[in-house]
């Protein structure tokens, strides 16, 4: 609504109601709701229809703060999500699925031997700096992902994404990338990557504006300009991102929000208050025990995603003893998944078996788990040469934000902690900051232990078993510093390879080697709740935990 018209309005309404104060929230939405009277003055009458504004902002409410803004440097969701809003991809996936569709490329060829894709842009489309979009900026953001010298590699940046699907360097999939014309982009790979389509997808992958990387430098990071449904307007350090309507978007009709506000709100019984407090209106990670609330409140609605994550207890094979097969085998034993899921998720999760969900293809059924044995567990400790447990104390990083896998890391640390008390195993339990949690785990250095979950992002098994366990993602995403030559060239092989049968094989044969290995304890699949006022509507949950906010309005 025009701003004169909104003057006017609230002009009408404090002549009508002179008792009546402003109403509205502290995070500055107020502007975007109908004036609420204080709780000492009663409204006489109702205003008439016509005077009735719909609510054109939305504030979502979530557990953590964004690492950065640029998503090509990031692998947290916290940042993807706001990249979500702000960048377009080449192609992006079907709302609600993991099936590709036509983004910033109308449409595109594969070469009968799978080495060339080329695509046909979109035209008239600008970035939100007013620059165009064209191939050439498709080429300047993979060219600055793909050299490792690019002056546009700023210090403390690390693609991370883009190695773990592309390969590192030395092994790069994508050989060259070049502008045929305006509107025309040819890639070259070094061989066919079964997966391609689905990885250009990602929100990682998200075409920036080269202007803006240029004359933003290092804070193009904290500034970022994409094509995207929203233009970023203002983040305030672990309080809130201000998003606005991007009013030159391609896609016709959309936004129909006017701005969006994402609040970090960490104690997940805080940011359901603030849900039912009107302070903000959708949030992720519902405490479980909040969940028989929820659906009793006629005012609110429960949103259910698509399960496809994982949480997983990784250990640091750099460091003594995790790099004794034997140690990680009785931790193995030592941890009470059940226990936890009863504890902590109010049954809203699975016992985890595997390094990816059960709702994944190539899904490998026929794997045992290690039971929960604490006999066992003792038993395995001595074989490895520690009869009477542990002589030091093991640091254990547990998640400090809540997250769509895990409603409260440290709870769940605690669990474990008892547990491995109990056959001599000592823990101090660290947490600190999100962006600090994430640095240190990558890095390798002060955990031994760490605790750290997946959601798939396009609806393949390589975006769980090479993403995260393959030798080319150390370091990056591969926090545990774990490398299987067999692992790895059944990984490539299954990338290589265009059937899809005879990728389920290897993927199932990948699933049982690091089994044996146990880099990991699969802890927990979950099923992610949602909680939204109940006059919200166009919310679609996509099984990526990272949805378009481009669709969304209120009733």
């Amino acid at each position: 609504m025009k701003k004169w018209t909104s003057v006017f309005l609230a002009l009408t309404m404090i002549l009508v109601f002179t008792l009546a104060g402003c109403g509205g929230k502290s995070d500055g939405n107020q502007a975007s709701e109908t004036p609420k009277t204080t709780d000492n003055t009663e409204k006489k009458e109702d205003p008439k229809p016509e005077d009735k504004k719909t609510q054109d902002t939305l504030v979502f409410g979530r557990g953590g703060d964004s690492a950065n803004l640029d998503p090509s440097i990031v692998t947290d969701g916290e940042s993807l999500k706001i990249g979500h809003q702000i960048f377009d991809s080449l192609l992006q996936y079907k709302e609600g699925t993991t099936e590709v569709e036509p983004s910033l490329a109308e449409s595109w060829e594969v070469s009968p031997d799978g080495l060339k894709y080329t695509f046909k842009l979109r035209q008239g489309v600008k970035f939100h700096d007013g620059t165009d979009f064209n191939a050439d900026a498709v080429v300047f953001n993979f060219k600055r992902w793909t050299d490792p010298k690019s002056e546009f590699k700023f210090e403390g940046d690390s693609f991370d994404y883009y190695d773990s699907q592309f390969g590192p360097d030395g092994s790069r999939v994508i050989k060259d990338v070049k502008a045929i014309d305006a509107n025309t982009v040819e890639f070259t790979l070094a061989n066919p990557q079964a997966p391609f389509l689905q990885n250009i997808a990602m929100t990682s992958f998200g075409i920036a504006s080269p202007t803006a990387i240029k004359e933003k430098k290092e804070n193009f990071k904290n500034e970022p300009v994409g094509t995207g449904p929203f233009v970023f307007k203002e983040w305030k350090r672990n309080d809130s991102i201000t998003l606005e309507k991007n009013p030159n978007y391609w896609k016709p009709g959309l936004p129909k929000l006017n701005k969006v506000i994402v609040r970090s709100i960490p104690d997940n019984t805080a940011r359901f208050n603030a849900l039912q407090n009107g302070e903000i209106d959708i949030m992720e990670d519902l405490n479980p025990d909040d969940l028989s609330v929820l659906e009793s409140d006629s005012n609110l609605q429960k949103i259910n995603r698509p399960p496809f994550n994982l949480a997983y207890l990784g250990f640091n094979l750099k460091k003594k003893p995790f790099d004794n097969v034997k140690v990680r085998e009785a931790l193995s034993h030592a941890v009470n998944k059940q226990g936890i899921i009863d504890a902590f998720f109010a049954g809203q999760a699975t016992p985890a078996v595997n390094p990816m969900p059960p709702t994944l293809w190539g899904y490998n059924d026929s794997i045992k788990d290690y039971d929960y044995n604490l006999d066992t567990a003792k038993k395995l400790l001595a074989e490895a040469g520690y009869p009477n447990g542990l002589p030091d104390p093991v640091n254990f990083y547990a998640l400090p934000v809540s997250r769509p896998y895990m409603p409260d890391g440290k709870k769940v640390a605690e669990a474990i902690q008892a547990d491995f008390e109990k056959i001599g195993v000592k823990v101090n339990i660290q947490s600190p900051e999100w962006a600090t949690y994430l640095d240190d785990t990558k890095a390798g250095v002060k955990d031994d232990i760490y605790m750290m979950g997946w959601n798939g992002d396009n609806g393949d098994p390589d975006n769980f078993l090479y993403t995260l366990l393959d030798k080319d993602a150390i370091p990056g995403n591969n926090r545990s510093y774990y490398a299987n030559e067999d692992l790895h060239k059944i990984l490539i092989e299954a990338q290589k390879e265009v059937g899809q049968d005879k990728r389920i094989e290897l993927y199932k044969q990948a699933q049982e080697i690091i089994k044996k290995d146990i880099p990991w304890i699969p802890l927990v699949y979950a099923t992610q709740v949602l909680a939204a006022k109940s006059n919200l509507k166009g919310y679609v949950p996509s099984p990526t935990g990272t949805e378009y906010y481009s669709s969304i309005y209120f009733e």
